[in-house]
């Protein structure tokens, strides 16, 4: 099955070529490093731990661990990304202290050349990146692979059984998976994993700190904005789900007058569209980029990295990407920062971590333009309210941290193994 899979890819690999182009017309950084896609590039040194992150989320849930092994100085660390928004932000993040690359595509010739020139002790990959080429080229220089902070939706996972000939066989020679969750760990054994290979460890995202310096500056850009005026912020939206965004702030302007949206939709290079379209129904807009004018009605998010600083200056968070069918975005982040958290029915990619935050009472869920108006609104007028979810907020992420920990203990056993 394995060989079928690589002839489809090699097939593909055209259309491949062409989607990297388009995708270049909004941003330019597809076009660099190319040579990595194939396994080409310059040699990172024998003997390092190669951490996968495909793009920002990936990345941001690396950070923990990655933290902890600079602090343990766990040797060289080469960390490859997919996409150049991840590989941007683990700039922003290590520059200077891990060695970067974009991990080839899953192709035999390229991946053994990537396997050559990097030489790695072992190889963790976040979440759920299952590349059967690269999963069989590790087994066979005995170079142990772990899963960490794995999670996989019963839709995914679904996905994966009508190829359980392919991905199995892979899964099955996979050293270790350090799960989110026993509903995780469980869909993952479904497809493949050996069980006694699975642990539970829980989200790594838990246990990222946030920086003084992320509150302060979310304090300095509310001042800018007006201490005084109400603030909500619509974070990680996609296509169709602003117009909604934007349906609603109508309703709530009538009610919350003054208040102030920020808009930051998931892919950074949709700002301008985003911003011409807040335009078109008549609000004022200033991109982040242009600097802030906190006069605006809408302020747009078009940089990287600042979402944290976003969340600060808001008084409730709305996140994206559960409006519409796109499974939704990271609930934690207003969470950790002690912010209200509103999110659409479409909540399969964190599906455990929405229903535990709603059990709580740090999250609602809101169904359509309507009930999203109508609850930012009953929100912005109740600061009790308003900081009793933010703490039930905060109170869970402190309450299910070290992950981290557990992960690094499975990963320590895998080095150790191997030594």
């Amino acid at each position: 099955m394995r060989t079928l899979y690589t002839i489809a890819l090699y097939g593909m690999m055209p259309y491949v070529w062409l989607r990297l182009g388009w995708r270049a017309r909004r941003d330019r950084g597809y076009l660099r490093h190319l040579g990595e896609r194939l396994g080409f590039g310059p040699s990172a040194g024998a003997g390092g731990i190669l951490v996968h992150a495909v793009s920002v989320g990936e990345v941001q849930a690396a950070l923990p661990l990655l933290d902890l092994m600079l602090e343990e100085r766990r040797g060289p660390i080469l960390l490859t990304t997919t996409t150049p928004s991840g590989r941007r932000r683990c700039e922003s993040l290590f520059s200077g202290r891990v060695i970067q690359r974009y991990l080839p595509w899953d192709l035999p010739g390229a991946v053994r050349r990537f396997l050559a020139r990097t030489a790695p002790r072992a190889v963790i990959v976040l979440e759920t990146e299952l590349w059967p080429n690269l999963i069989h080229a590790c087994s066979e220089r005995s170079i142990p692979l772990v899963y960490v902070n794995a999670r996989l939706s019963e839709r995914s996972a679904a996905g994966y059984r009508r190829f359980r000939r392919l991905f199995a066989p892979a899964l099955a020679l996979v050293n270790a998976v350090a799960a989110q969750t026993r509903e995780d760990a469980a869909r993952l054994v479904a497809i493949g994993a050996c069980p006694d290979r699975v642990v539970v460890t829980g989200n790594t995202k838990l246990d990222v700190a946030v920086p003084a310096a992320t509150r302060e500056s979310g304090q300095h850009l509310r001042h800018r904005i007006g201490a005084s005026r109400r603030v909500w912020i619509a974070a990680s939206t996609h296509e169709g789900e602003e117009e909604a965004v934007l349906d609603a702030l109508a309703r709530v302007r009538e009610e919350v007058k003054g208040c102030r949206l920020i808009l930051v939709p998931r892919h950074v290079e949709r700002a301008g569209r985003v911003a011409s379209l807040v335009r078109r129904r008549g609000y004022s807009v200033s991109l982040r980029t242009a600097g802030f004018d906190g006069s605006a009605d809408v302020l747009v998010g078009d940089t990287m990295g600042e979402l944290p600083v976003f969340y600060a200056a808001s008084d409730l968070a709305f996140v994206g990407g559960s409006l519409v069918d796109i499974g939704g975005h990271n609930l934690l982040e207003p969470a950790m920062l002690g912010i209200p958290a509103l999110t659409g029915p479409h909540t399969r990619n964190f599906a455990d971590l929405a229903a535990s935050l709603q059990a709580v009472g740090a999250v609602r869920i809101v169904h359509g333009t309507e009930d999203l108006a109508r609850t930012v609104v009953d929100l912005l007028r109740d600061p009790n309210r308003r900081h009793l979810m933010g703490e039930e907020g905060r109170g869970f992420v402190l309450s299910n941290g070290g992950a981290r920990e557990r992960t690094m203990a499975v990963i320590d056993r895998l080095l150790e193994a191997s030594a």
